[in-house]
């Protein structure tokens, strides 16, 4: 564990911004508590665009609860301060590609991760937690944390900031839920925030955080796009424990006065890196300089930019850092390259690929929602069960894709990179870049849907024969 001391020094210029004009999606099923029932729209889908601070936002919404009796509630959150300035985006313009090394995408020696040989120092119930959130984890079977929950929830406990580094599928949101939901059940008036970048990754994270609070009258919203606006703020009027939601949401809600920032002690950013490459620098900059200076901040993500150091110097205090990883992809998953002559040779080489019995969940990327609907067509046309997964679709067209391939009704999904984070469907055995993503970090994260835990997975990446 390294101990970083960060500066307080601001500085006067937020660094360039990444403007992405993006669609997202959302999938997995509701956890139901039987201290309270939460009603889950069965519309998990829809497409969220970033507009330009003073114009009109999607109203898109969160889910709500239904029936549960409540104690007094706080009554609302109040406006809090409205930061950052406008905000334009072009959504003509291109990704421009970076150059990746083609060596890059090759790891012939899966099985082997760097956390092996990583022996836990505790289990679950040594943290000295609450009772009832020691029993829900072990009634989920999580009973020796992983190399991330073991190093970082005690810290947390203890109230210091953290920066936590670990590849995906490696239990970063357990590790910071469970010391956050501890301090729900010390003092309820506790509150905590946690942002995520997609809609989906936040209703999974709420999800947990369902099923660790079981039984423990502590509430939840998420405030992301995917239903009315207005059921959010009424979940907020009632009184909630933890908001967790987009950044571009939740700002929309301070600025209807239906959150005050001041009121929030705990503040997660999950995936801070895929935020600013959202364009949400403003937003989170806003939200975070909105808080109680004596707020516990708590940065997790796989990779870590300069311009996330930059918001660690700002509003991370003495942060302890902790890095459980030794390369940017996960060693569990084997990585190569399949060299290819042109579209026609992609075809037939995926066509020999999904043959293999091995592959039953097969998750391919491609760059466009055109190409995507082609490729599942010709896929469909070999005789290979295969859906798309793109932004444009119907609601229940994507969730039925997502659901498809979780239970195996389907062998292959062809999705754009709104797939590319988040998305948590058991035993995915092979991921293919169809495409070439448009930079490393994408890579990292597509091919992050497999090898997931302690199981191993495969990735392959279309290059062209040379």
């Amino acid at each position: 564990m390294e101990k970083c001391v960060v500066s307080t020094k601001k500085l006067s210029s937020y660094g360039s911004r990444k403007q992405l004009y993006m669609y997202t999606i959302t999938t997995g099923g509701s956890s139901s508590s039987d201290a309270r029932p939460h009603n889950r729209s069965s519309s998990r889908f829809s497409s969220e665009t970033r507009a330009p601070r003073g114009g009109s936002r999607s109203n898109d919404g969160g889910y709500s609860r239904g029936g549960s009796s409540r104690g007094p509630a706080r009554g609302g959150f109040g406006r809090g301060p409205a930061q950052g300035g406008a905000r334009s985006f072009n959504p003509k313009r291109g990704f421009r590609k970076d150059y990746i090394d083609e060596k890059l995408f090759i790891n012939k020696e899966a099985g082997v991760t760097e956390t092996d040989n990583y022996t836990a120092k505790h289990k679950f119930t040594d943290f000295g937690i609450a009772e009832l959130l020691s029993a829900n984890l072990t009634a989920k079977g999580l009973i020796t944390p992983s190399p991330i929950q073991d190093q970082a929830i005690p810290v947390v406990l203890e109230g210091k900031d953290v920066i936590g580094i670990a590849s995906t599928g490696t239990g970063k949101t357990a590790a910071f839920l469970i010391p956050l939901i501890n301090k729900l059940v010390a003092d309820n008036n506790h509150k905590m925030m946690i942002l995520t970048p997609t809609r989906e990754l936040a209703l999974q994270v709420e999800a947990e955080f369902i099923a660790f609070t079981r039984g423990m009258k502590l509430f939840s919203v998420p405030c992301v796009g995917g239903a009315p606006i207005m059921r959010q703020i009424r979940e907020l009027e009632l009184g909630v424990n933890a908001v967790i939601g987009t950044p571009g949401r939740v700002m929309d809600l301070i600025e209807r006065g239906k959150i005050k920032m001041d009121y929030f002690d705990s503040i997660v950013l999950d995936e801070a890196d895929r935020m600013l490459d959202m364009g949400f620098i403003d937003d989170m900059r806003s939200i975070l300089g909105a808080m109680p200076k004596t707020k516990q901040g708590l940065f997790f993500s796989a990779t870590f930019s300069p311009e996330i150091k930059r918001l660690c110097t700002d509003f991370l205090k003495d942060p302890v850092t902790i890095s459980i990883k030794s390369r940017d992809t996960a060693s569990s998953v084997m990585q190569d390259v399949v060299r290819v002559n042109g579209d026609a040779g992609k075809v037939e080489a995926l066509h020999e690929i999904l043959l293999k019995p091995e592959y039953s969940k097969v998750l391919i990327f491609r760059e466009m929602k055109r190409h995507v609907d082609g490729l599942a067509e010709e896929l469909s046309k070999r005789g290979f069960k295969a859906l798309a997964l793109h932004g444009d679709m119907h609601n229940r067209e994507r969730e039925r894709a997502v659901k498809a391939l979780g239970s195996g009704k389907v062998q292959v999904v062809i999705a754009t990179d709104v797939a590319a984070r988040g998305l948590d469907i058991n035993d995915i055995n092979l991921v293919v870049n169809y495409d070439v993503p448009n930079n490393y970090e994408t890579y990292v994260h597509r091919i992050g849907r497999t090898g997931r835990g302690t199981k191993l997975g495969h990735a392959l990446t279309f290059v062209p024969n040379r």
